[in-house]
């Protein structure tokens, strides 16, 4: 009886459970998302780089005599021309040497006569046995003597004629011309006073850094030619109109940076370009071969380790390991895991998981859907 109660009671609570089972869950709707084919073509991209406009040709004016500042004959800014007098430096000073120097030529050269007159006459009476031998080597020894001494006088006017000349401070080449950094009557010192900055402007230079391990392929940048220039320069979203050209790489690599300096040359016409200004050097560049290209916005990081989702048979998704290379506007070249022909999934990305079963449909219902949410 006891047995029968037991076995009674199982049924009901085995009945019990039976009827109050759930069904297991629907299978989850396939996940909308957006799919894109891979692209394949060649990948053109500019390398970046900051750079600084330099003149290829820059003096600091410094007179080279000492005085005080009589004439200043340009103006700040202005575009002159080589020879063009620029600054006077008061000459009375250097003027007054010279006639001196001259005068003092003048008593040299009348005391170089009176001595060859003295010579001749002593060699004269040598002749006829007329003097003593002490007297004419004498008189042959003050002839040299106001030889030496005429001739030091000559050089010592071409010294003073120079020291009038730098009075005068000339242009030493065509070029552009700063602010003048003294004003009539200023006094200034030979070699320290700095009187301006001319620099030359129709082409201007524009210098950057390189890693050591790119100099073999700007190196060979060199030597491209075509339509669209392989150097340009980029003032924030402005682009500046006229292309440049490599002009040298430095004599060496600094050993402290690892980098070597490489100058551009720009022409300057239009006078756009400032020695001084800040820029970016754009070169144009290609990966060499064909290349695969993908939307950036398909990959997905883990660890480190970039994956984008491939749609496959049975509209599933395998998570595709790749390997990226660089990133050119809203693409980016995919060196390995992808072949022509394959397809990726650009939106959408964040609701799939391996092998979840995917719809693929527009970008424009894709937004649709995202804007009812």
């Amino acid at each position: 009886m006891r047995h029968f109660i037991f076995f009674s009671v199982a049924l009901i609570i085995a009945a019990s459970c039976k009827n109050n089972s759930t069904p297991p869950p629907a299978a989850p709707p396939p996940a909308k998302v957006v799919v894109e084919a891979v692209k394949s073509g060649d990948a053109v991209y500019h390398e970046e780089y900051p750079a600084t406009v330099t003149p290829l040709n820059e003096v600091e004016l410094r007179p080279q005599v000492s005085g005080y500042v009589t004439g200043i004959h340009f103006k700040d800014g202005d575009r002159v021309k080589k020879g063009q007098l620029l600054y006077s430096i008061d000459p009375q000073f250097y003027n007054a040497n010279y006639e001196q120097a001259v005068a003092n030529l003048k008593v040299q050269e009348a005391n170089l006569i009176k001595a060859q007159k003295d010579a001749d006459r002593y060699h004269e009476l040598e002749k006829n046995d007329a003097v003593a031998k002490q007297l004419v080597d004498n008189a042959d020894a003050a002839l040299e003597v106001a030889k030496k001494q005429t001739e030091a006088a000559k050089a010592n006017i071409s010294g003073v004629q120079t020291g009038v000349r730098y009075t005068k401070v000339y242009a030493p080449f065509n070029g552009l011309i700063g602010i003048s950094k003294v004003k009539p009557g200023t006094s200034v010192v030979q070699g320290v006073t700095l009187l301006n900055t001319i620099s030359s402007d129709d082409e201007l230079a524009v210098d950057f850094n390189i890693d050591q391990s790119e100099i073999y392929a700007i190196s060979k940048l060199m030597n491209q030619k075509g339509k669209d220039s392989v150097f340009t320069l980029a003032f924030g979203n402005e682009s500046y109109p006229q292309p440049g050209k490599l002009a040298l790489l430095d004599r060496a690599v600094d050993p402290q940076t690892g980098s070597i300096k490489a100058r551009l040359i720009f022409p300057n016409k239009d006078q756009l370009l400032r020695a001084g200004m800040n820029t970016t050097v754009r070169i144009k560049s290609n990966s060499g071969n064909s290349s695969l290209l993908i939307p950036y916005k398909a990959v997905t990081e883990q660890l480190g380790e970039y994956f984008v989702y491939v749609p496959r048979d049975s509209s599933k998704v395998t998570q595709t390991k790749v390997q990226l290379g660089r990133q050119i506007g809203s693409d980016v070249i995919v060196r390995d895991g992808l072949k022509p022909g394959d397809s990726v999934v650009t939106q959408g990305v964040q609701n799939l998981r391996e092998g979840a079963v995917i719809q693929s449909v527009a970008a424009n219902q894709m937004n649709s859907g995202q804007k009812k949410n």
